[in-house]
């Protein structure tokens, strides 16, 4: 995601064809939080670009109210991920994953 920070790195992400990995990673990935992160990152390079004086992502003031909404999403969404997790593991039994050592 920093990579995509400037307009100048998001043209340079869009043309290495990264949308296409994340599409692939997003579509076997399991782990909440690298989902989260890849549809984040798939938002942005499928996204318009971002207006003048909003060239650099990491220079533009945020007003607080907006951040505190945006974190509270982050929240709600990551308990969605949780949530869903557990359903997915709920439905596959108690079979674990091929890294976790067996008990």
């Amino acid at each position: 995601l920093q990579l995509t920070a400037t307009k100048a790195g998001r043209r340079v992400v869009r043309e290495k064809g990264t949308y296409l990995i994340l599409r692939e990673l997003h579509r076997w990935e399991r782990e909440p939080d690298v989902l989260a992160a890849c549809e984040k990152l798939i938002q942005v390079l499928i996204g318009d670009e971002p207006g003048p004086g909003m060239e650099n992502l990491l220079e533009v003031k945020v007003p607080e109210e907006v951040e505190q909404q945006l974190q509270r999403l982050d929240l709600e969404e990551e308990e969605r991920w949780r949530r869903e997790q557990e359903e997915r593991e709920e439905a596959q039994g108690s079979t674990p994953c091929p890294e976790e050592p067996s008990r």
